[in-house]
C-alpha cells in the first residue's frame, strides 16, 4: 500500500497552507443609492449611505418587501441602482465579479455532476486542470464534504446540497460572499449549523459577508453588525451592533436571549414605520 503521509517541505521551502487567510476582505461602501422599477411606483431603495468594513459579517434584516435583496443584487453588480453608487476597494460596481460571490436560496447544482465536479464547475473558465484538481478537495474539506466528492448530487440532503453550493463559492477565493437567504428552506438543525460553520469559515478566511435574512434569529447568530431596513420606501431604519462572543452565537445562553430579544424589539418598531408586521415576521422568534 503506497504511503499517504503529506510529504514535508525542504529546507527553507515555505508550506503554503491548505485555506490560506484572504489578507483583504471586501470593504463596501454604499453612497446615495436609491433604486425604482417604474418611476409611477416610486422607490424600492431610498437614500442608501453606509460601509461594509473588511472581514464583517453584516445581515440585511426586513420583512418580504423590503428592498434587502434588491440591495444585495446591486452589491453583487446584478442590477444597477437609479441613483447613486456602489463602491468596492474603490472602484465602482458596475458588473459581477469572481471577487465578490452570491449564495442564493436553491443550490442550482447539476444532479448528474458528481460533488467535486459540481464544486469546482465555477473554476472551468479560469483555471487550469491541475489547479481545479488542487482546489476542489480544499474547499470541500472545508465544508465537510471531503468524504463525498465522488458522490452524484442529487444523492445528497438540503443541507449537504447547500454545502456544495458554499464549495462552489468559496472555490475562486472571493473577497466576499452575498448570501440570498440560502438557509431558510432548511429544518432548524440544519439550518443553525450551517449558520455557524459559514461564519466560522468567513472569520477563518478574513471574508466580507453579507446576509439577507427576516429571521432574527439568524442574524443575532451570524452577524457583527445588523441593519434593520424599513419598507415603502426602502431605507436603513436602524444600525446595530450584536455584542455576543463567539460562544454565545449557539444560542440557549442569558447573553443570546438577550440580544435576540432587544433584536425582535427594533424589528417590530421598524416593521411599524410601513406596514404591520405579519405573522411570517414572527414564526421564527423562539428559534
Amino acid at each position: 500500500m503506497k504511503d499517504q503521509t503529506p510529504s514535508q517541505p525542504s529546507e527553507g521551502q515555505v508550506q503554503e497552507p491548505a485555506h490560506p487567510r484572504v489578507l483583504i476582505g471586501a470593504h463596501v461602501a454604499v453612497k446615495g443609492l436609491s433604486h425604482s422599477y417604474r418611476k409611477a411606483d416610486g422607490h424600492v431603495l431610498e437614500d442608501m449611505d453606509f460601509e461594509i468594513h473588511q472581514g464583517e459579517v453584516v445581515a440585511l434584516l426586513g420583512r418580504s418587501g423590503c428592498g434587502k435583496s434588491t440591495l444585495l443584487h446591486m452589491l453583487a453588480g446584478l442590477t444597477h441602482p437609479s441613483e447613486g453608487q456602489v463602491v468596492i476597494n474603490g472602484n465602482v460596481v458596475e458588473h459581477p465579479s469572481p471577487k465578490w460571490v452570491m449564495m442564493f436560496q436553491a443550490p442550482s447544482l447539476y444532479p448528474w455532476m458528481t460533488v467535486a465536479q459540481n464544486a469546482g464547475l465555477g473554476l472551468k473558465f479560469t483555471r487550469r486542470g491541475y489547479e481545479i484538481a488542487k482546489r476542489v478537495p480544499e474547499v470541500l474539506d472545508l465544508v465537510d464534504l471531503g468524504a463525498f466528492a465522488n458522490r452524484n448530487a442529487q444523492e445528497l440532503s438540503g443541507g449537504q446540497q447547500q454545502r456544495v453550493a458554499l464549495a462552489r463559492s468559496l472555490a475562486p477565493r472571493p473577497e466576499m460572499l452575498l448570501l440570498d437567504e440560502p438557509f431558510s428552506a432548511l429544518d432548524a438543525f440544519t439550518r443553525r449549523s450551517l449558520q455557524q460553520d459559514v461564519r466560522k469559515i468567513a472569520k477563518d478566511l478574513g471574508l466580507t459577508l453579507v446576509i439577507v435574512t427576516h429571521d432574527v434569529g439568524e442574524a443575532v447568530r451570524m452577524a457583527d453588525r445588523v441593519l434593520v431596513l424599513k419598507a415603502n420606501p426602502g431605507r436603513i431604519a436602524e444600525d446595530t451592533q450584536i455584542a455576543l462572543t463567539e460562544e454565545e452565537r449557539g444560542g440557549g445562553t442569558d447573553a443570546f436571549g438577550r440580544e435576540h430579544a432587544r433584536l425582535m424589539g427594533i424589528y417590530a418598531e421598524v416593521a411599524e414605520m410601513g406596514n404591520a408586521p405579519t405573522e411570517n415576521d414572527f414564526t421564527r422568534l423562539s428559534e
